[in-house]
């Protein structure tokens, strides 16, 4: 079985998107980081409401960036930064979700910021997310691909 990633059509259309995008002077890994922290912004905001009736917004929105920091790990190790020689990954798992707690502050703190003093965020969480998720996303990308992805 060859798992070669090119020869998957996704991550051959993806890719297309990526050099398309990239004709704007903006760096590629930059760009499937951004399109990996798309599909984690899903999947916390999965999380975050399939769990905000049993444990709360702030017990969900943690667990909502946990699941989204792991399941970005993993896209970016196997796609974003492919290109890379990688340490082992239970290591490299561990200093992501290290060197992203700063992006953490600056994600869940908007989050629960948003939620604690909005009516409208607390109703809406996905309101939230989205704000939280763009306060982390360039201290993510760096920090990721200084300190993990080298």
């Amino acid at each position: 079985m060859n798992t070669d990633a090119t020869l998957n059509p996704v991550v051959r259309g993806l890719d297309a998107i990526v050099a398309l995008l990239a004709r704007t002077g903006l760096n590629p890994d930059f760009i499937r980081f951004g399109i990996v922290g798309t599909l984690g912004f899903c999947w916390d905001t999965a999380t975050v409401y399939a769990l905000k009736a049993a444990t709360g917004l702030y017990i969900a929105g943690l667990c909502g960036f946990l699941v989204a920091g792991t399941a970005n790990w993993i896209v970016n190790r196997l796609w974003t930064f492919r290109h890379l020689d990688h340490i082992a990954a239970h290591h490299q798992l561990m200093r992501f979700l290290a060197v992203n707690s700063i992006g953490f502050v600056f994600n869940r703190g908007t989050f629960f910021i948003l939620i604690s003093i909005s009516l409208r965020c607390r109703e809406q969480p996905v309101l939230a997310i989205i704000a939280g998720s763009a306060a982390g996303l360039l201290f993510n990308y760096f920090l990721s691909k200084r300190f993990v992805f080298k």
